[in-house]
């Protein structure tokens, strides 16, 4: 029997892995189970991300100047853009990972093709980001131009910004790794690395930002050496043990059976991200005309929001692997049952965290906030927030399911439909209702988000049972193509 292939239950077994080790978790452990070791850990790690970005605000404010909270809410479209470069080879050649790891079972010469993918998507990661970083120094003075920045905040966001693109390839790296090591359901392994790299990054803070006095260059120059940690360590990891992943140049391809299937679910990555850094744009021109004051209570409110988010990312893309591993497999039982419990999951963890800050708002604005014009301004926002996460965390579910089982369309419209509402919508309602309506926007904008998804959904599922119901003959195909 190949060592890809289900032994006898009394080896509790699957594949090369036994009980309790990450692809059983993915093949055959009970849902709850399975959901537990795959999204806690990564709920644990994006928290403490959060918790960072907490106690960065903290730092930077710490110098009592509101143009530096200003440049770092200024250089997130960057940030972004660089998350979304890694999305496009990380999310699509995990997804593609996880489906071909599941087809394997019933054919294990499927196994040969990981190699190709996750050195396409490393490599193809590095390249692109290379490139992107070089553009953006280039045109350095006019981006930050286009960021917003009004003339207190332009010397402060050039630095962050100029440092940031610095390290564009080593952030989408460890961006697409992420997904990568995430794809074969090795989650521990990527909560170490992210929460060791948010100890690696508050140490540096200290020291470039209160010690060094470096400002804003500091905190981005922390971030990009705490991340090149993340990359060596992802790297080291699946050349020590990963059973089908290289990260060799030799593995590197261009065959039309990975680029179409990786951009088919990546690219709508890329769109989400660049319809983001539109409507941030948008966003930040429109809030620099209400002073200083809104974009730092923006900042600090969206801080604030990220915690329960981030829970409910931990489940989003956490179970991304089990469902591209299940409908690879034509597992349709598992399938339904992993969307089910994710869905209870975000739906509790949405409800109760968002009415609890609710309630509490202004005792936990006021713990980041003293100036009163903020926190006014920021309680607002932090409650428009906390609405439209609820939306969004089951936006963020179905659009996991579109990606898992290679629905590259649906992916796509979910992606886009969020910039193409937002705009015309924050511009009304900054021209009906002035601050108030460039607040609740977002939240407009997910909740007609999460209808789309829900139609799309309807839409998709006789194509998605259509892939699970094709024989082991076919399942090589329906994992490249969805």
């Amino acid at each position: 029997m190949s060592t890809l292939e289900l032994t006898s239950p009394e080896a509790d077994t699957v594949g090369t892995s036994t009980v309790g080790t990450n692809r059983w978790y993915l093949s055959a452990a009970p849902i709850v189970r399975a959901l537990v070791h795959l999204c806690v850990p990564m709920a644990a790690a994006l928290i403490v991300g959060a918790v960072y970005n907490l106690i960065n605000a903290g730092f930077i404010g710490s110098l009592h100047d509101s143009s530096l909270l200003a440049a770092v809410t200024f250089g997130a479209p960057i940030l972004g853009l660089v998350m979304a470069v890694g999305g496009v080879f990380g999310v699509g050649g995990g997804a593609l990972i996880s489906r071909l790891l599941g087809a394997a079972e019933a054919d294990p010469a499927q196994a040969a093709q990981i190699k190709r993918v996750s050195s396409f998507a490393v490599w193809g990661s590095v390249i692109t980001g290379a490139l992107l970083g070089a553009l953006g120094l280039l045109f350095l003075d006019p981006l930050v131009s286009l960021l917003g920045a009004d003339a207190a905040a332009v010397p402060a966001t050039r630095a962050f910004v100029g440092v940031m693109l610095a390290f564009v390839p080593v952030l989408a790296a460890a961006f697409c790794l992420e997904q990568l090591v995430r794809a074969e359901g090795a989650a521990r392994q990527v909560m170490v690395a992210l929460i060791a790299s948010t100890v690696a990054n508050l140490v540096l803070d200290v020291v470039f930002i209160l010690v060094l006095h470096w400002g804003v260059a500091g905190a981005a120059l922390a971030m990009g050496l705490s991340n090149l940690g993340v990359v060596a360590y992802f790297v080291t990891w699946l050349q020590r043990r990963s059973d089908h992943m290289s990260v060799a140049p030799r593995c590197f391809t261009l065959s039309p059976t990975v680029l179409k299937p990786v951009f088919g679910v990546g690219i709508s990555e890329l769109l989400q991200a660049g319809f983001l850094i539109v409507t941030s744009l948008v966003l930040n021109n429109l809030a620099v005309a209400y002073g200083d004051g809104a974009l730092a209570a923006m900042g600090v409110a969206v801080r604030i929001a990220q915690i329960p988010e981030f829970l409910v990312m931990g489940i989003t893309l956490g179970v991304l692997p089990l469902l591209a591993y299940s409908f690879g497999k034509g597992d349709r039982a598992r399938l339904a049952s992993a969307l089910r419990v994710s869905a209870i999951a975000v739906g509790g963890i949405t409800l109760v965290f968002a009415t609890t800050i609710l309630i509490f708002r202004d005792q936990v604005f006021s713990a980041f906030v003293a100036d009163p014009a903020v926190l006014t301004v920021g309680v607002t926002i932090l409650a428009a927030q906390l609405v439209a996460m609820v939306a969004n965390g089951f936006a963020g579910l179905l659009t996991s399911l579109f990606q898992a089982t290679g629905r590259a369309l649906p992916a796509t419209v979910m992606s886009v439909t969020q910039g193409v509402l937002f705009i015309p919508v924050v511009l009304l309602g900054n021209l009906w209702f002035g601050l108030a309506g460039i607040i609740w926007a977002l939240t407009v904008t997910e909740a007609a988000v999460l209808v789309v998804g829900v139609v799309m959904l309807l839409v998709s599922r006789r194509a998605i049972g259509r892939g699970l119901a094709e024989g082991s003959p076919e399942r090589a195909d329906a994992a490249l193509e969805g």
